[in-house]
């Protein structure tokens, strides 16, 4: 049977608009269900924690449990189990700067977390600390730097592994001053190790060497955000001396591909109006973070554009993994 072109106008047109309908119900409705917040860093860390201090006031503003999981098997195995869970709102990723850097770090993952993940929202900005003992000779950024040029090879920079954000913010610090560093990885805390002087540098997370700093048992060069930290005020950014330097952690929520946008969108606005909250400023100002909000466009292409920077710092210090 032929319908008439008048029928079909109208048959599609009501389609669209129990589409358009459906996909409003869906974002109304959500959740009915407990939310898991995927988290790829093991427990205790700064995504775990940052993790922790949202995920009450969603469940309050949801009405349904946010419930935090530790995979324990680290952020490649996170990202991929999120990648490969039904594109529902109900399974998200608290991704970080590691699936950023991990992108390139790792040629052969089973996923592409750019193009198999739907950016929701930025969480917050962590800077690093850049860290030497105080018998260091240097007591500013520019007179490491002149030290370094004048001791290429002889100083020695602890960082949390290869390839972690420790080590690629002394890749980043390598590449824009022409210093030689020699980089010491630690399976382990290297804070022991810094504290005497065995290793002279470490580009540290601020709540793991603020303590030390604070009782002046290590000495604190500058932070790498753009910006000076709350949490160390009087210590200036790399940046002041080396324009254009910045490496601070990033965490944010991402879902699979293909999760309705009216789901990320609401999300999106949930986490918003949370991160306004003086309380959580305050709860993550604790561990040296800022809150950091994006809209899920803006948030995309920044994970697109930190990806591309890691990747041109890892190719150049020719940074593989075992």
């Amino acid at each position: 049977m032929i319908l008439p072109r008048r029928k079909l106008l109208y048959l599609a047109a009501s389609a669209a608009a129990f589409s358009a309908g459906s996909r409003i119900s869906l974002a109304l409705d959500y959740p009915t269900g407990p939310v898991r917040l995927i988290v790829g860093i093991f427990p205790g860390g700064l995504t775990d924690i940052l993790t922790r201090l949202l995920s009450p006031r969603l469940s309050e503003r949801f009405g349904q449990q946010f419930i935090v999981e530790d995979t324990g098997g680290g952020t490649n195995l996170a990202a991929e189990a999120v990648v490969q869970a039904p594109p529902d709102g109900y399974t998200l990723l608290m991704a970080t700067s590691t699936d950023a850097i991990n992108a390139t770090l790792y040629p052969n993952l089973k996923f592409n977390f750019i193009s198999d993940t739907a950016p929701i929202a930025s969480i917050a900005r962590t800077p690093l600390v850049m860290v030497v003992d105080p018998s260091f000779p240097a007591r500013t950024v520019p007179d490491f730097i002149f030290f370094a040029e004048a001791n290429p090879g002889k100083i020695t920079v602890a960082t949390a592994g290869v390839g972690s954000f420790t080590h690629l913010a002394a890749e980043l610090f390598m590449t824009m001053t022409g210093v030689n560093l020699v980089p010491v990885h630690y399976r382990s805390s290297y804070v022991p190790d810094i504290l005497p002087g065995q290793v002279q540098l470490v580009f540290s997370p601020i709540p793991t060497t603020i303590r030390q700093i604070r009782a002046g048992k290590l000495r604190a060069l500058a932070v790498t955000s753009a910006t000076r930290s709350q949490a160390l005020p009087d210590v200036p950014t790399i940046g002041e001396f080396l324009p254009g330097y910045e490496a601070s952690v990033w965490t944010g929520v991402v879902a699979p591909k293909n999760t309705p946008g009216e789901i990320i969108d609401r999300l999106y606005r949930e986490i918003d109006t949370a991160l306004a909250d003086p309380a959580i400023v305050a709860e993550f100002a604790e561990v040296g973070s800022v809150p950091k909000s994006m809209t899920p466009a803006d948030f995309g292409k920044f994970i697109a554009d930190d990806t591309e920077k890691w990747r041109k710092v890892i190719e150049a210090g020719k940074i593989r993994v075992d």
